[in-house]
């Protein structure tokens, strides 16, 4: 997971982000297991309040599920859930901030769409 805690935000909302992400990325699979809050706590030492707060937040955005004894498991459909609610942040927050930066700096669609080509094809 991540060993360095940033200042600018709480720990327990810098692991729930972690946790999307792992989900996102397919590290934590739907319908299994998520570390165990002790295991987390002791691991990065960090409060074990901090990391079931985390996790409880995940509960109520419905991608976890806690089964009493056995620990908390990734809900089916949660990676479907969070690249649409993602996707959506990204359209309608992130992008319009990159197009605004982009006017800003007098860079032209040719220049934006070249980037991207390039982009695409290393990637392949």
């Amino acid at each position: 997971m991540q060993e360095h805690w940033k200042d600018d935000q709480p720990i327990y909302r810098q692991l729930q982000d972690k946790v999307v992400d792992l989900i996102l990325e397919g590290v934590f699979n739907e319908g299994e297991a998520v570390p165990s809050v002790r295991q987390i706590a002791v691991e990065y030492r960090i409060n074990h309040l901090t990391v079931s707060k985390a996790y409880q937040q995940l509960v109520d955005d419905g991608l976890l599920v806690k089964k009493r004894g056995i620990g908390m498991f990734v809900i089916e459909g949660a990676r479907g859930q969070l690249l649409a609610n993602e996707r959506e942040k990204f359209l309608r927050v992130e992008l319009p901030q990159v197009l605004k930066r982009v006017k800003q700096l007098g860079i032209s669609n040719e220049q934006i769409i070249k980037i991207m080509t390039e982009s695409a094809q290393e990637e392949v």
